[in-house]
């Protein structure tokens, strides 16, 4: 800090020059660089990005209307409608025009000029373009250059300090997810009960429905959620952004062939073969789409959570994997999964083992909250001390 002091101090000790971002800043729209198609695969080389949260969506093998950025032209892009947006030094397509690409228009640090725009405190009243009418009109201060590089330089590497804390806190996460499901499959394992097919341990067995001629994805008027492979968290169906929408008549439409209630199992029967939640309250908003099974197990022989929790067992992912099959996408028929053989103890064992997974589940989850919790602490100091860094007196 006081190499910034004394920087300032002697090239700008009375105040620095305030900018609108309109002045600083090229825009550009997207348009030629959307993607076609989004089928995304890890293993395609160019990400397909979004202003918003989540940034990058997948990854795609579209050669064509590539924006090409580096780490020496690097650009900003800027969600037109949250002011949401991401540094990108990397070459990219981008998921719809719903964006702004920012480029510097002179000889300013482009990288201060991101910092500064992270201070700026503005909140969207309406479901506007944001950009041209309002976001480029807000003032930044322009140090002089050297100012501005020794600010990029202390904040760069907290950015950097801040991403090595939040890869040990996720290791740490990681190595008690793995410890969960070590005690997991030890509790599971059993000699001396019987095994049934699962067949043989359920009242019916479904799926969902997919677009085709039934109903669109994401029409203007989509309140509700299309649960994928995607949604199935292990014990709970989440929402995101990438989360697609239907409407209320595709709901209705879905439900007729779905029929949820509470108890079933979700399980994924393609693509990610084995994600599964477990339907706690009756689905109001959102359905499945098809290839995702809702299980209704027969409780007088096995308890959803239990079932459940040997789903997700490694016993069980061993007889999944030999009784998949496809090339481009695998799944499992669902005349194979009935046969997966099942552990059946008494009622009474199952109930002692899902108490005990419970547990095992809520400390993960506790760790899972805590997580999120720890690293939010420290971004918030790093937003303190990079507020306190470009905190400048206009000059007069």
């Amino acid at each position: 800090m006081s190499r910034i002091d004394d920087l300032i101090a002697k090239h700008c000790p009375n105040g620095v020059e305030f900018k609108i971002l309109g002045e600083i800043l090229h825009y550009a729209r997207p348009d030629p660089y959307i993607v076609k198609s989004t089928q995304y695969h890890k293993n395609h080389s160019t990400p397909v990005l979004t202003a918003g949260d989540t940034f990058v969506l997948g990854y795609t093998d579209e050669v064509y209307g590539i924006y090409k950025a580096c780490s020496s032209h690097p650009v900003i892009i800027f969600d037109d409608f949250t002011t949401s947006f991401h540094w990108v030094d990397f070459s990219f397509k981008v998921k719809s025009s719903a964006m702004k690409i920012l480029t510097p228009k002179y000889n300013v640090i482009f990288r201060y000029v991101y910092y500064a725009m992270k201070c700026i405190r503005y909140v969207v009243a309406s479901h506007a373009r944001q950009w041209i009418s309002i976001y480029s009109a807000f003032k930044i201060p322009l140090p002089p250059l050297e100012v501005q590089q020794e600010i990029v330089r202390v904040l760069d590497a907290f950015t950097e300090l801040e991403a090595e804390l939040e890869a040990e806190l996720e290791a740490e996460l990681e190595a008690r997810q793995k410890q969960y499901a070590y005690y997991r499959d030890q509790l599971l394992t059993f000699d001396g009960v019987e095994f049934k097919a699962l067949g043989e341990l359920i009242i019916a067995l479904r799926t969902g429905l997919n677009p085709r001629n039934n109903f669109k994805l994401n029409p203007l008027n989509a309140t509700e959620y299309y649960v994928t492979v995607r949604e199935l968290a292990g014990k709970d169906v989440t929402f995101s952004e990438k989360t697609d929408r239907v409407d209320k008549k595709a709901i209705a439409i879905i439900n007729n062939r779905s029929k949820l209630q509470i108890g079933d199992i979700l399980f994924s029967g393609t693509g990610t073969i084995g994600r599964t939640a477990l339907i706690e309250v009756q689905p109001k908003n959102w359905n499945i789409k098809e290839g995702i099974y809702a299980i209704t197990p027969n409780k007088k022989i096995i308890s959803s959570k239990f079932l459940l929790y040997v789903l997700g067992s490694a016993q069980v992912v061993r007889q999944l994997n030999m009784r998949s099959s496809g090339s481009t996408v695998v799944s499992i028929p669902m005349t194979e999964l009935r046969l997966i053989s099942i552990p059946v103890p008494p009622l009474a064992e199952q109930e002692r083992i899902v108490s005990i997974l419970d547990k095992f589940h809520m400390l993960i989850n506790d760790l899972s909250q805590g997580l999120p919790a720890e690293i939010a602490a420290r971004r918030e100091q790093y937003r303190y001390y990079r507020d306190k860094l470009l905190s400048f007196k206009e000059v007069c």
